[in-house]
């Protein structure tokens, strides 16, 4: 059984999902011409000076980077996201130094799902649907739309959960959204 990372449902605006997620320690690949999944898997598997395995969790986070956040063909950078009871303390030290264990603070965040496979056209097509819903809304966000994969790639598309999300500005969203939650 995975770990999912939990996080407080505020409301939805069609089926665009408004979420607050607690900050989180993360394990993290930037660089772009490694094989971030392999040196991540390989990590939580117990090659780290600890040699402590840690428990796989959902989602993986991958961004999409202009030219330099699911992983894409030019360049990216993919997350573990470790378990609850991890601190930037506890969290193993890892051998290759191409992984880097850091802190995402606690943010406010607008997700999309949608099931199927994963391309770099979907998630244009997915990311422009969730932009396009925050701007009807008149919700500003902050940073790139960035993939949670939930599944592990030989589950079936049809099966399988995926999100397109963005960090949004809280001061942008209406006070009427905030205070009366809306969990579906």
């Amino acid at each position: 059984m995975v770990e999912t990372v939990n996080y407080e449902s505020i409301r939805k605006i069609g089926k665009v999902e408004l979420r607050r997620y607690p900050k989180r320690v993360v394990a993290k690949v930037d660089d772009p011409e490694a094989d971030a999944f392999g040196l991540l898997y390989h990590f939580i598997t117990g090659e780290n000076k600890q040699q402590s395995k840690v428990k796989l969790t959902a989602p993986v986070v991958s961004q999409k980077i202009a030219m330099t956040s699911p992983v894409l063909s030019e360049t990216g950078a993919m997350a573990f996201v470790m378990p609850d009871e991890f601190t930037l303390e506890t969290t193993p030290e890892p051998l290759d130094t191409r992984i880097k264990i850091s802190e995402i603070p606690s943010r406010f965040v607008a997700a999309l799902r949608f099931s199927g496979g994963w391309s770099e056209s979907r998630f244009e097509k997915e990311a422009q649907k969730l932009l396009n819903h925050l701007t009807a809304a008149k919700i500003k966000h902050k940073g790139k739309v960035f993939t949670m994969l939930y599944n592990p790639p030989f589950i079936p598309g049809f099966l399988r959960r995926n999100e397109v999300a963005v960090e949004i500005d809280e001061a942008s969203v209406p006070s009427d959204f905030l205070n009366n939650k809306i969990v579906s």
